[in-house]
């Protein structure tokens, strides 16, 4: 339906409006983030496995969806142990984002449809999508309005306090935005501007989910442990984790059993195994899915490895925005596991995925990675 809907002029696009639409019960549910590159489907799979209730797709543009992109269609894929699955989509137009969202309501196996309102990046929000939509209620209200109006699954939105410190209108919106029909608003502790320069506000999410009253607003922002979680259920009615899911995915498990769990280098090496058996599963055991399952992998790596374990620990918990001291391992995996240099996160690759080429080199996408 993609490729056929890149042909028609917008202006020809017919809208049909739903009726009846399925409904999700988010609260009390955790909730891993749709994360740009690191959330792919076998990531997502090991998050399942250590307890992650909702998953969601990477964002996806709602403009490349309609032309039929396949590497756009490829990030809206389910697996089937991923028993509540959304998808993420961005975009700035609103017939197309609307289309969008009817196509994706339609045409794939999804239980909810998110707007990103909160992506940073200057090639998105120079474009007026992700962020850059805070600062345009007007156009924001009416692009949610005609997806729930499409959508025969929820529809939910994730967005940042504001754009900058002169400029929050998280409050606003989420009172403007509970009258447009959808079903959950997630609210990221930070502004555009400050990236993660600074802590998370969850204060500030505390008064946006005053506001969106009575619709559910999930919290995201610096949750690393149980205990950072369950601090952060004073503010909102949920928690949505992404950074700390990168850097342990068990994290989930430790929230369910309420523990810290202490785990080995032989455990987290376990982990990086069934990704590999994972993303050559997904991406292929080709050449090109071999070297692809590489590069996702060091992507995680460069999350991963801020990852101090419990036994080496002085002070319980580890927080998210502390940066962490030099240490040695308890064994000498554990130690090569905690470096920040990329070769040593090669290194590790090259353990499951045999060699790289003499001329591969490695520099992190993401600048997630950094401390507050």
């Amino acid at each position: 339906m993609g490729l056929r809907l890149s042909k028609i002029p917008i202006k020809t696009w017919q809208i049909i409006v739903r009726d009846k639409r399925k409904t999700i019960d988010f609260k009390n549910k955790l909730f891993l983030a749709p994360l740009t590159t690191v959330g792919n489907l076998p990531f997502r799979r090991i998050c399942k496995e250590y307890g992650a209730d909702i998953t969601c797709g990477e964002m996806a543009l709602g403009e490349d969806i309609l032309r039929g992109k396949m590497s756009e269609w490829a990030l809206l894929k389910r697996h089937h142990t991923e028993d509540i699955f959304g998808v993420q989509i961005c975009g700035n137009h609103v017939v197309q984002t609307t289309k969008a969202a009817e196509v994706i309501s339609s045409e794939c196996d999804v239980d909810f449809i998110d707007l990103n309102v909160g992506c940073p990046i200057d090639l998105v929000f120079n474009k007026g999508a992700g962020s850059a939509l805070m600062d345009k209620s007007r156009k924001l209200e009416t692009i949610l309005r005609g997806m729930v109006a499409v959508s025969s699954v929820p529809v939910t939105l994730k967005m940042r306090i504001g754009t900058s410190d002169k400029r929050l209108s998280g409050i606003s919106l989420s009172g403007i935005m509970k009258q447009t029909g959808i079903s959950l608003i997630t609210i990221h502790g930070r502004t555009r501007q400050q990236r993660y320069t600074k802590v998370a506000d969850w204060d500030y999410i505390s008064r946006c989910r005053e506001s969106a009253s009575p619709v559910t607003v999930f919290g995201n922002g610096d949750i690393l442990s149980y205990v950072d979680y369950n601090e952060k259920l004073k503010y909102a009615d949920g928690c949505m984790i992404g950074r700390g899911a990168l850097i342990k995915p068990w994290i989930f498990k430790e929230i369910k059993d309420g523990s810290h769990f202490d785990i080995s280098s032989s455990q987290r090496m376990e982990i990086l195994r069934k990704f590999t058996d994972y993303g050559l599963e997904h991406w292929g055991s080709d050449a090109m899915g071999v070297e692809k399952t590489r590069s996702y992998m060091l992507e995680w790596l460069s999350f991963l490895y801020r990852y101090i374990p419990v036994g080496v620990l002085e002070v319980l918990p580890q927080r998210i925005n502390q940066r962490p001291p030099y240490y040695h391992g308890r064994d000498e995996v554990e130690t090569l596991m905690c470096s920040p240099n990329c070769r040593d996160w090669i290194q590790l690759t090259e353990m499951f995925l045999g060699k790289v080429p003499d001329n591969f080199n490695f520099v992190p996408k993401h600048q997630a990675n950094s401390y507050a």
